[in-house]
């Protein structure tokens, strides 16, 4: 799997013509193909590592883009990491409440409202879910104040929501700390949480 199907790496271009080897762009791309297959990944960003979540692969090799956009990944996912001459099991997994205060204000039964809502569909959170948490933000601005967004993308992966609707939620709370407005479906413009 490379960004594009010209590949400027000598090394892959006599891979990827190799028998037995197909070789996908990201072009068109749906990561249900990669199901029971080994794959090896070249320099996915964060969008396509986000994509990657949940894909049932035989063994899974990727070649870093840069370090900042695989770590918090390979955190979460967890997976044997190879090295030259070393390998890194997996970390044991800890208890969320170990690793975490409760945030304040009944935040965190939001983002466990949301989390189990996001959990429920195949492809993540929906849209009126997204609205009742913006709604919120905007009519109750000082519910959110005291919360950090490291603080919300922390509560968001220990309660095991998948990277992009971590990275929406933590994005939500991010363009409210700029003082930006949202646009909410009218049913949902005065929704706030109890």
């Amino acid at each position: 799997m490379t960004p594009q199907k010209q590949v400027h790496s000598d090394i892959l271009k006599r891979l990827v013509v190799a028998s037995g080897v197909t070789h996908l762009s990201w072009r068109g791309f749906s990561t249900g193909s990669l199901a029971g297959r080994r794959v090896l990944y070249a320099w996915p960003n964060r969008k396509h590592l986000n994509g990657l979540w949940g894909v049932d692969a035989d063994a899974l090799a990727i070649i870093e883009w840069n370090e900042d956009e695989t770590a918090e990944w390979i955190e979460d996912a967890n997976p044997v990491q190879l090295f030259h001459g070393r390998t890194v099991e997996p970390q044991p997994v800890e208890e969320p409440a170990d690793r975490q205060e409760p945030l304040p204000n009944g935040v965190d039964g939001i983002l466990e409202y949301i989390a189990a809502m996001a959990a429920g569909y195949s492809s993540g959170l929906k849209w009126n879910e997204e609205d009742k948490l913006k709604a919120d933000m905007m009519n109750r601005p000082e519910r959110w104040v005291p919360i950090t967004v490291e603080q919300v993308r922390a509560k968001c992966r220990a309660l095991g929501m998948r990277p992009d609707d971590v990275d929406t939620v933590a994005g939500f709370l991010q363009r409210r700390k700029e003082g930006l407005r949202f646009n909410v479906q009218s049913s949902y413009r005065t929704f706030r949480f109890n």
